[in-house]
């Protein structure tokens, strides 16, 4: 693999890692398990993965039908970005969810893992990767996701509840910082 595609495979896959921060989702999986028993890692990571290719491909065919560009839905997505990393890093909540009775793809997989903040960095990315980087990306993310979700219980007491919050404050100055570089690469000031 040439080193420049293998570069451009892991930011994306980087990128994708921080928004989709499923280290600090951890909390809220363990919330979710404790209330239904069990989670369908399977099911959820799949979920994730249709969810993310979908998107890829027809999000910007949707943005024409509203009549908007890449770019105006890049520098929404970064502002969207930006208020997700100030979540993370000052514990503060800016977006309410409710949580239903029963743990399914919905809230799991949709909003929680592959979220508002997944599709519009989707969406930025296509603006400045190859779609065959992405998709990696996307794989490598999604098994991932299906691995913390199936070993949520191992997480929960090798990182104990200082390590989640580290780790969930460290991955907010990382997607702080992607919103700044997103905003600023489209904008033409």
């Amino acid at each position: 693999m040439h080193p420049l595609i293998f570069r451009e495979i892991l930011s994306v896959t980087m990128i994708l890692f921080a928004i989709i921060d499923i280290l600090g989702a951890i909390p809220i999986i363990i919330e979710m398990r404790q209330r239904v028993g069990h989670i369908e890692s399977e099911k959820a990571s799949i979920a994730v993965l249709v969810l993310m290719v979908v998107f890829l491909f027809v999000g910007d065919k949707l943005l024409d039908i509203i009549g908007l560009d890449v770019s105006s839905f890049a520098i929404a997505g970064s502002l969207v970005i930006f208020i997700i990393a100030m979540e993370m890093i000052l514990g503060v909540k800016f977006f309410n969810e409710e949580m239903p009775e029963t743990v399914s793809i919905v809230p799991l997989a949709f909003p929680l893992i592959a979220g508002a903040g997944t599709m519009t960095t989707l969406l930025s990315l296509k603006s400045q990767y190859q779609t065959q980087d992405i998709l990696i990306g996307i794989v490598l993310n999604t098994m991932f996701v299906y691995l913390v979700l199936k070993n949520v219980k191992w997480l929960e007491r090798l990182f104990g509840k200082t390590g989640i919050n580290i780790l969930r404050k460290a991955f907010g100055i990382i997607l702080l910082a992607i919103a700044i570089k997103l905003f600023r690469s489209n904008t033409h000031l």
